[in-house]
C-alpha cells in the first residue's frame, strides 16, 4: 500500500501562499458549522517522525476559534494511565459536541509503538485492532466526525529531516536517540503501519494518506480534506434533522479513504478475541443451557421467598466483611481493578446493600459513584463519556450505583433517546465490558429485585419516615405507574448483556439481609477467581 503512494508530488511556492488564507479560512467557516451542528469533531495525526505533525497541526489552529479547539500530544501513558484500560485517556479526551479536538499521536500508539518495541504482548495488540474499530464506529454512530492523517516520508527523506534539525542549534533538541532508533527500525513500523491501515481504515473513519515529502502539497492537501469531510458532516446532520432523525453521521465525505472491510472481518488470533465474540447469555444459564429464558418468564424464575433469620444473618455478615477486606488487599497486591455495578428496582435497596460492601474496606482503595441525569456538559458527549472516566485504576474497588444501562432502562421508557440509540447500546454495553475485563477488570453486576407490592410497602414506608421521606421522588411514583414497560426492558436488558465475561447476578431483594449477604459472597467469589 505505502509503496503505492507517490511521494513526488509537489506544490510551487506561489500557488500555495494563494492558496493557504483561503483555506485557512474556509475551515474557520467550517468550525463555525460544526459549532452550530454540534457535531464533535475528531482528527487524528500519525506518521513517521519528522513527517511534519507538529507543523501542520500549528497551521490548522492559526485561525482557529481556540475556545472550541484542543490539541492533545499523546506520549507514553502515565502511572495513572498505565492502570486503566488502554483507550481511557483517550475517552477522558473527547470533544464535546460542537467542538474539534485534535490528536498529536493517539490510540494507534497500541498497534504502532508498543507493538513493535514490544511494550504488550502480541495478542493484547492484536485485540486492540477490534477495539479501536468498536471505539470509533460507536463515535461516529453517536454523531462524532472522525479524520484520521496518516503524513507518509519515505526512510531516506527522514534521515535528511533528522540531520537538518541537528545542524541547526536551535533545532536539534527535536531529534532524539529514541527518534535514530526508530529510523533504524523503520522497515519493522512499515509492516505495523500497512497493516493498521488495512484493518483499521473503515468506512466510518477511513485514513487519508498525506504525501508530506513536500511540505506545501502535505499542507494543502490536510487542509482541503478537513473541509471536505466537515462540510460533509455537517450536510449530513442538515439532512437527518430534516428527516427527524436524532442520531450521527453515518457516511463521510470521500477524503481518499485507505483500507478494508471492518475490524471484525480479518482473520486474528483467536486467543485474542475470543471473549468478545461469545453471544450474550441469559443470568444462570449454564454451558448446556439454551442461555434465554424468555421475556414472559425470566424475572417470574427468581424466588423472592428466599430469607435470612436476624441470627443467620449476624452470623454470617461480619465473617464475610472480613473477608472482602482481606481480598482487597490482594487486590492492591495485585494491580487487578474491581467494578461493581448496582442497578435494580427503586427502593430496592441498594443504598444499604452498597453500606455493608464497603463497611469494613479500607476507604483509601475504594469509591462509590452515584449517577442521576446526565449534566449539561454530560449530554455533549456520547452517553459513555462520564462512565470511562470514573472507572476504577489498578488495585481499587469502583462502585457504580446505577451506570451506563440507564441507556436501556430509564433512557428508553422515558423517551431520552431514540429506538434505534437504545437498540444499538445493548452490542456498545458488551463491547464496552468486554474491553474491561479483557485487560483485567473484575465486572460484577447486580440487579436487585423486589416485588412490586413489596416496592408499594417501602414507598409507603418511607413517605411515613420523617428521616427518610426525602427518599422519595414524584420520579418514583411516576416510574412505578409505568411499570410494565420498565420490566420489558429490564428482561430485555438481562438477556443481552449477560455474557460470559461480565454475567448479570439477579439478587432477590425482598429480604433486605439475605440480598446483601449475597451481593458479598457474589463479590468475593468474583475476586478469588483473580487473586
Amino acid at each position: 500500500m505505502l509503496e503505492n503512494v507517490d511521494l513526488t508530488l509537489k506544490l510551487d511556492k506561489t500557488t500555495y501562499k494563494e492558496a493557504l488564507p483561503r483555506l485557512q479560512e474556509r475551515l474557520r467557516e467550517c468550525q463555525n458549522l460544526a459549532l452550530e451542528s454540534s457535531m464533535p469533531v475528531v482528527v487524528v495525526f500519525e506518521g513517521w517522525d519528522g513527517a511534519g505533525k507538529g507543523s501542520n497541526i500549528s497551521q490548522l489552529a492559526e485561525k482557529l476559534d481556540p475556545r472550541h479547539f484542543k490539541v492533545h500530544p499523546i506520549g507514553a501513558p502515565s502511572g495513572d494511565e498505565r492502570g486503566r484500560p488502554f483507550l481511557w485517556r483517550f475517552w477522558r479526551r473527547l470533544p464535546p459536541a460542537g467542538d474539534i479536538a485534535v490528536f498529536d499521536r493517539s490510540w494507534y500508539g497500541r498497534v504502532l509503538i508498543e507493538r513493535v518495541e514490544k511494550l504488550i504482548q502480541k495478542a493484547e495488540w492484536r485485540l486492540a485492532f477490534n477495539e479501536i474499530s468498536e471505539f470509533e464506529r460507536q463515535l461516529t454512530d453517536d454523531g462524532t466526525l472522525i479524520v484520521k492523517f496518516w503524513l507518509q516520508i519515505s526512510k531516506k527523506e527522514q534521515r535528511k529531516r533528522f540531520e537538518r534539525l541537528e545542524d541547526d542549534p536551535a533545532m536539534s533538541w527535536k531529534v532524539t536517540k529514541e527518534d535514530w532508533r526508530h529510523h533504524k527500525a523503520y522497515r519493522d513500523y512499515e509492516a505495523a503501519v500497512e497493516e493498521m491501515l488495512a484493518r483499521t481504515g473503515t468506512h466510518w473513519a477511513p485514513w487519508t494518506i498525506v504525501e508530506a515529502e513536500d511540505e506545501r502539497y502535505g499542507s494543502a492537501k490536510i487542509h482541503e480534506t478537513l473541509i471536505r469531510a466537515i462540510e460533509s458532516g455537517v450536510e449530513e446532520v442538515r439532512r437527518g434533522r430534516e428527516n427527524g432523525s436524532r442520531d450521527g453521521v453515518s457516511a463521510r465525505a470521500d477524503t481518499n479513504p485507505v483500507g478494508s472491510p471492518p475490524a471484525g472481518s480479518h482473520p486474528v488470533e483467536a486467543a485474542a478475541v475470543e471473549a468478545t465474540e461469545q453471544e450474550p447469555r441469559a443470568p444462570g444459564a449454564g454451558p448446556d443451557q439454551p442461555g434465554v429464558l424468555g421475556a414472559s418468564t425470566l424475572l417470574d424464575q427468581v424466588d423472592l421467598t428466599q430469607t435470612l433469620s436476624r441470627e443467620e444473618y449476624r452470623a454470617t455478615l461480619r465473617p464475610l466483611q472480613a473477608e472482602l477486606r482481606r481480598l482487597q488487599r490482594d487486590l492492591i497486591q495485585r494491580e487487578v481493578p474491581v467494578l461493581i455495578v448496582y442497578e435494580g428496582w427503586d427502593a430496592a435497596g441498594k443504598g444499604g446493600n452498597i453500606m455493608r460492601l464497603t463497611q469494613f474496606l479500607d476507604p483509601r482503595g475504594y469509591f462509590v459513584t452515584a449517577y442521576a441525569a446526565p449534566t449539561d456538559e454530560e449530554k455533549r458527549h456520547h452517553y459513555l463519556w462520564r462512565f470511562w472516566r470514573d472507572l476504577p485504576y489498578a488495585g481499587q474497588i469502583g462502585i457504580f450505583d446505577r451506570s451506563w444501562y440507564g441507556r436501556v432502562l430509564v433512557e428508553r421508557v422515558e423517551g431520552f433517546c431514540s429506538e434505534k440509540e437504545w437498540r444499538r447500546a445493548y452490542q456498545e454495553i458488551n463491547e464496552f465490558e468486554a474491553q474491561l475485563t479483557a485487560e483485567r477488570t473484575v465486572l460484577v453486576k447486580f440487579w436487585l429485585h423486589v416485588s412490586p407490592d413489596e416496592q408499594l410497602r417501602r414507598f409507603e414506608e418511607r413517605a411515613e419516615d420523617k428521616f427518610r421521606h426525602w427518599k422519595l421522588t414524584e420520579d418514583d411514583w411516576r416510574n412505578r405507574q409505568k411499570l410494565p414497560l420498565y420490566r420489558e426492558a429490564v428482561v430485555e436488558m438481562l438477556e443481552r448483556t449477560s455474557t460470559a465475561w461480565a454475567p448479570w447476578t439477579i439478587v432477590e431483594a425482598n429480604d433486605k439481609p439475605f440480598a446483601r449477604v449475597k451481593t458479598l459472597r457474589t463479590t468475593i467469589d468474583a475476586v478469588r477467581e483473580v487473586v
